[in-house]
């Protein structure tokens, strides 16, 4: 069964840092993309990043650029995302999730950003 679990979200102030962690099992992890993607209120999910496979590449929207980084430990099957310079905007529910075009999700964990 695959299983993706966010983990490491919470409440900070704007220009503070968090980490936040997607655990994932049931699957070959180093052979598939993990995707970032948050949903603030009242707004659609939108795609904040994604890393490929063994190879690492990241890639980011225009908007987290220079704050944020996805890397990942495939001898955790871990993903990260390194969310710095927070802003209020940044504030929403994050989701990681599976493959370049996501066929499993996380639960999400909430970010609130304060300014």
């Amino acid at each position: 069964e695959v299983q993706l679990v966010e983990s490491g979200g919470g409440l900070v102030q704007a220009g503070e840092s968090l980490r936040l962690s997607c655990a994932a099992s049931g699957f070959t992890f180093d052979d598939y993309a993990i995707g970032w993607f948050r949903q603030a209120p009242g707004k659609e999910r939108e795609r904040v990043g994604c890393i490929s496979g063994s190879e690492g590449s990241a890639y980011y929207v225009d908007s987290v650029k220079g704050r944020f980084t996805i890397s990942r430990d495939n001898a955790k099957n871990t993903v990260y995302l390194q969310m710095n310079s927070l802003k209020a905007e940044d504030t929403a529910v994050y989701y990681c999730a599976l493959g370049s075009t996501p066929t499993y999700w996380g639960q999400g964990t909430q970010v609130t950003v304060s300014s």
